[in-house]
């Protein structure tokens, strides 16, 4: 693990942070509690700027560039939150972007990277990182990846780092799993306050039983990566390995990761729409799934959940959602 991913790097990320990023509200539901015996507290990351907590770790990156890295503009590949967050954040500093866009992008996440000014090269979802790269070095920008990247990891592990300061000690923490920026983050922050206050927080990640390549890389402690992009209805999970830098951090943090199934994500979106009336996407509904379908013992705990984003396609959910 390199020395820019000590814990202490996510509060040097806050600090960066402050006055761009949203504080975002912790919600909570006393039927939800009822239901798993338990107290649990939702951070409602669909609500920062862009719709997904991706805007902290872009922001963070973009404002630890040099002068020449600014000049020069980024790129980055992305399905597209990651895209819109560093699109919105370099718009806002002046820095150019890129992004090499997956064709199976949702059309509404392709709209707000076009709306917040990048330049978007289109390709498809199993070459998005070489397009990337290699359009960095005809153009000579700075690549900034969207997860496995020590700016992009602190900066992703201050929205937990918020939820804890605001509701105190939790038990367990769940946070959804793609490529492992927020979860390593997640990790991160769990441990700046177990620094400081002396209280530990297990820490969970947990993705589509479809895209569990997370889960098998920690059961066999190499990295594992899928043979094609899996096509989950959570479509910011669709990453096909995680990164080197957040495998690092999630090995040594990370209690465990759980998957849930595509009907068991459905069911979470649901339940935030219609009972908690939160307009959560299925990516940012994975972690509620894994509670809601029971995959861990709860009775008197107090668990924190990650809702990451909320730019959810109504179309493409709207058969869920019978009349």
């Amino acid at each position: 693990m390199s020395e820019s991913l000590a814990p202490e790097a996510v509060r040097l990320a806050a600090e960066r942070l402050r006055g761009a990023a949203h504080r975002t509200p912790v919600f909570s539901s006393r039927t939800l509690d009822a239901r798993l015996s338990a107290s649990v507290f939702c951070k409602g990351e669909h609500l920062q700027r862009t719709g997904s907590f991706k805007f902290r770790g872009a922001w963070n990156a973009l404002q630890s560039l040099s002068a020449d890295e600014c000049r020069r503009g980024v790129i980055t590949y992305s399905s597209g939150n990651h895209a819109a967050a560093l699109a919105a954040a370099g718009s806002q500093l002046g820095i150019r972007v890129v992004v090499a866009l997956p064709d199976n992008a949702l059309p509404l996440k392709r709209e707000a990277v076009i709306g917040y000014g990048a330049e978007i090269v289109p390709c498809s979802a199993n070459e998005r990182e070489t397009v990337g790269r290699r359009v960095a070095a005809e153009r000579g920008l700075v690549v900034i990846p969207p997860y496995d990247d020590d700016r992009i990891i602190a900066g992703q592990g201050t929205a937990a780092l918020e939820l804890m300061e605001e509701v105190g000690e939790l038990d367990l923490l769940l946070a959804p799993t793609g490529g492992g920026g927020l979860l390593s983050g997640t990790a991160l922050a769990a441990q700046v306050l177990e620094l400081e206050r002396g209280h530990r927080t297990q820490v969970w990640g947990v993705e589509p039983e479809i895209a569990n390549d997370a889960q098998r890389s920690l059961r066999t402690g190499a990295i594992v990566h899928l043979e094609d992009t899996p096509m989950t209805i959570a479509d910011g999970l669709r990453t096909r390995y995680l990164g080197e830098r957040t495998f690092a951090v999630i090995r040594r943090h990370v209690e465990g990761i759980v998957t849930v199934s595509e009907e068991e994500i459905v069911d979470a979106v649901r339940w935030l729409w219609l009972r908690m009336k939160l307009v959560v996407e299925p990516s940012g509904a994975v972690p509620l799934a894994a509670l809601l379908a029971g995959r861990f013992d709860l009775k008197g705990r107090r668990v924190g959940v990650i809702l990451s984003g909320g730019n959810a396609d109504p179309a493409a959910l709207a058969p869920y959602f019978p009349a």
